[in-house]
């Protein structure tokens, strides 16, 4: 039967195993599934993981031991939507305090490289909201931050 949607597929140079477990226990609902290892055919080490399959948030991975040849960048990033402040400060503490590196307006580089952006509910409206002032006022509070403080961009959409 063939698969329905995407699944992104991440190449790792040999960290592929680890960063599904990482990202899995970072993510309340996260699982491991299929892991394919090397057999004598090649090309890697027989018994060593190919690839290995993963779930977070509903969004199906793969990772795959492709070597030193690609890295990440920031032109690829995944954003993680967060029902409140509590939700957006536990993914971004769990990022930096693995090794992650900050980035500006919520967006955060993972010990692997990979981009993520912790977006807390009820941003988008305001920085795309009908009253361009609001709108204005929500989007410079954005842009003056690393991690998002949501009540810091109600406050400043608000005009208070």
């Amino acid at each position: 039967m063939p698969q329905r949607g995407f699944t992104t597929c991440l190449w790792f140079d040999g960290q592929a195993e680890e960063a599904a477990h990482y990202y899995t226990s970072i993510f309340k609902d996260g699982r491991i599934g299929r892991i394919a290892r090397h057999t004598e055919a090649g090309p890697g080490l027989a018994g060593t993981v190919l690839t290995v399959e993963f779930e977070i948030n509903g969004q199906k991975f793969v990772g795959v031991n492709g070597g030193p040849q690609f890295t990440f960048d920031a032109a690829i990033s995944f954003q993680i939507y967060c029902a409140d402040q509590d939700e957006v400060d536990h993914y971004w503490n769990t990022f930096v305090e693995d090794g992650g590196e900050e980035g500006h307006c919520g967006w955060i580089t993972d010990k692997y490289g990979l981009s993520w952006q912790v977006v807390p509910n009820g941003l988008v409206e305001m920085i795309t909201d009908p009253d361009p002032e609001k709108a204005r006022r929500a989007s410079e509070a954005v842009f003056s931050m690393t991690k998002l403080d949501i009540a810091a961009i109600r406050e400043a959409h608000a005009g208070a």
